[in-house]
């Protein structure tokens, strides 16, 4: 994989806070998308996809300048406290297949729960239903 689009479900969204101030101007397309296997649960302020059979989360597909690729997915890296490797992770950035709207599909970053958030999460987490952080379904 070398330079695939980000699969953004929470705050990265265009209209929420963090899209104006990580992606704005810093992309070259954003379109809708859902990834399959995963729910979603309320984090403090944001949520946690949660690697689950059967669910399906909703977002968008972002596509970065060619040129900005690798300094944006560090300050993704940053934002969603990831460093690979670490145990003290909030999130994993895993390569998952995520579908477009015309129903083909591609590999894509996302950042799903870490394995101790999401074991925390499925046991007393509250679930986001319809896997969509606006609440307007897929």
């Amino acid at each position: 994989m070398s330079r695939p689009p980000i699969f953004v479900y929470g705050t990265l969204r265009p209209g929420e806070p963090n899209h104006d101030l990580f992606l704005l101007g810093h992309t070259v397309s954003e379109v809708p998308g859902r990834l399959a296997g995963a729910v979603l649960y309320e984090g403090p302020g944001y949520p946690y996809a949660v690697e689950e059979p059967g669910g399906m989360v909703c977002g968008e597909l972002i596509t970065p300048v060619p040129e900005r690729y690798d300094q944006l997915l560090l300050a993704l890296d940053r934002l969603e406290d990831y460093a690979p490797g670490d145990p003290s992770n909030l999130y994993e950035r895993v390569a998952r297949d995520v579908m477009r709207e015309d129903g083909t599909s591609l590999q894509a970053w996302v950042y799903v729960a870490a394995p101790t958030v999401a074991a925390r999460l499925r046991i007393r987490g509250k679930l986001i239903e319809g896997g969509d952080w606006r609440a307007r379904g897929c």
